[in-house]
């Protein structure tokens, strides 16, 4: 989920049921061959087919800074998507590391079949689409098969229950390789009660854990998405930090001592009290 100025769009002829509701395709005048997917008006992916490497979400491009910085640049790598989208991620690994194998968990089957027709992946593109939920492909995965796991998914515009629990992100480890880094979308606004209590399920499970998030974010000042990194190894916080604060929009990198201040009293997420991220507020995407 992201934010984009509808000002520099032009709406696709018609629109498209799919099983999460009304997808929309729109062009953005400001890039040719580049089109942003919203699904009941809510903003869920950009993509550029003419430059797969582009990312225009701020979140998104900085889970493509954890990607970058993972492997030595190039390498082919095994990544497990758990929400698709307009398959953007699995656009930018497919260019920026050829090669790589990719698994997309995407419970709407009916948006994947209009992005595969109307978006189609770049040529040579390793990637396999599941029409499953995300924790159920998940949970059907062999052990230690993936180097990176990547979360981001939304029922409308908020993160389901079930995907935001210690139980979930003990599987996340389970088909992690050792080393493997995982990065979640955490969208949350002012008092980030949502946000403190992932970063605390994290660190219930993983040794190695970091908050990426623009400034008034993370200071509770406005509702934003936070990515929250985390690995059984260390992290490469200063890669991360240099890679963050030279964004268009600059982002920061939370962790450590100023993690453990961030976090406070918050309690890990448990299956049996998950509850679904908070609603952003009206008007945020208009």
């Amino acid at each position: 989920m992201g934010r984009r100025d509808r000002g520099h769009l032009t709406a696709l002829p018609g629109a498209t049921e799919v099983g999460g509701g009304t997808a929309e395709l729109l062009a953005d005048a400001d890039r040719d061959g580049a089109w942003q997917l919203l699904v009941n008006g809510t903003p869920q992916s950009h993509v550029d087919l003419t430059d797969p490497a582009y990312l225009e979400f701020e979140y998104v491009r900085r889970m493509g800074h954890v990607l970058d910085l993972v492997a030595e640049p190039g390498r082919p790598l095994d990544v497990v998507h758990l929400g698709g989208g307009a398959l953007t991620l699995p656009r930018y690994v497919a260019v920026t590391r050829p090669g790589s194998a990719q698994r997309v968990m995407e419970l709407d089957e009916a948006l994947t079949e209009l992005v595969r027709r109307e978006l189609p992946l770049p040529r040579n593109a390793r990637v396999r689409v599941r029409g499953i939920d995300a924790r159920a492909g998940l949970a059907a995965l062999p052990d230690a098969s993936a180097d990176v796991v990547l979360v981001d998914v939304f029922a409308g515009a908020r993160t389901p229950a079930h995907l935001t629990t210690v139980e979930f992100a003990t599987d996340v480890a389970r088909v992690l390789r050792p080393g493997g880094t995982t990065a979640w979308n955490v969208s949350d606004g002012p008092p980030l009660r949502f946000a403190r209590a992932e970063a605390a399920t994290l660190r219930a499970v993983f040794g190695h854990v970091a908050l990426l998030a623009e400034p008034g974010t993370l200071r509770g000042r406005r509702f934003g998405n936070t990515v929250a990194v985390a690995s059984a190894a260390e992290l490469p916080i200063p890669g991360l930090t240099r890679r963050c604060a030279g964004d268009p929009m600059p982002s920061r990198v939370v962790s450590g001592a100023e993690l453990d201040r961030f976090v406070g009293q918050a309690a890990p997420v448990t299956d049996a009290a998950a509850e679904p991220s908070p609603p952003p507020p009206a008007g945020i995407f208009d």
